[in-house]
């Protein structure tokens, strides 16, 4: 199957503001009496080295389709732990280093479609070097896979959207990791609207977003 360059809208991840509001659309700052998070508790910094965002993108063929994969690494990221469980948690994605694991053996092709992810077309990422997510609720979930609900605000070029996450997520002494189920998120919602001529195949608005976080108690 030829590899082909393709745009696709990976969440940037995460945010900037902070509670779910009544309003799906408009997220709520840390200061509104909607948010059910808190501060208090033992303090918890994001392991850089060992956390991460994974994406997955669709381009659809006449006859066939294609997806490319990749990874974002976090910037910065802090969680609180509340009686030996999650209370809080922010991430902050540093959109630079988005890069697609796929074509990592075919460096001119990894090159172009790295580049095209982060210009104008998709992420504009010299002019939104981050992303965010930032949780606003936490649920413990009594059925499926997941031990948790993540409720929280997800912010992709500068546009804040309610996000709910399932997740696994663990707390063993001084460290916290949390693994969220891969969830569909629809780029256009985040002002990544871009489309090649159809011919092209045509880009799917659902990327998939699974987070890896690792975080460590402050000393």
């Amino acid at each position: 199957m030829r590899k082909k360059l393709f745009s696709l809208a990976i969440p940037a991840l995460f945010v900037v503001a902070v509670a779910v509001s009544c309003k799906k659309d408009k997220p709520v700052t840390s200061e509104g009496n909607e948010v059910t998070t808190t501060k208090d508790g033992n303090q918890y910094t994001v392991d850089t080295l060992n956390s991460k965002v994974e994406w997955k993108g669709y381009k659809v063929f006449k006859s066939e389709s294609t997806s490319h994969f990749g990874t974002i690494k976090f910037e910065s990221g802090d969680v609180t732990v509340k009686d030996g469980k999650l209370e809080s948690g922010k991430f902050v994605a540093d959109m630079a280093s988005l890069t697609s694991e796929d074509l990592k053996n075919d460096a001119d092709q990894l090159g172009k479609l790295n580049g095209h992810l982060k210009s104008g077309d998709f992420f504009e990422v010299e002019k939104f070097p981050t992303a965010s997510f930032e949780i606003t609720k936490v649920t413990p979930a009594v059925e499926g896979d997941y031990n948790t609900l993540l409720d929280g605000n997800l912010t992709i070029k500068g546009i804040s959207k309610p996000v709910q996450f399932k997740a696994n997520v663990s707390v063993k002494g001084a460290e916290v990791s949390v693994a969220t189920e891969p969830k569909d998120i629809k780029r256009e919602e985040f002002g990544v609207k871009f489309q090649a001529p159809a011919e092209n195949g045509v880009i799917k608005d659902e990327v998939t977003l699974q987070i890896n976080v690792k975080a460590l108690e402050k000393k």
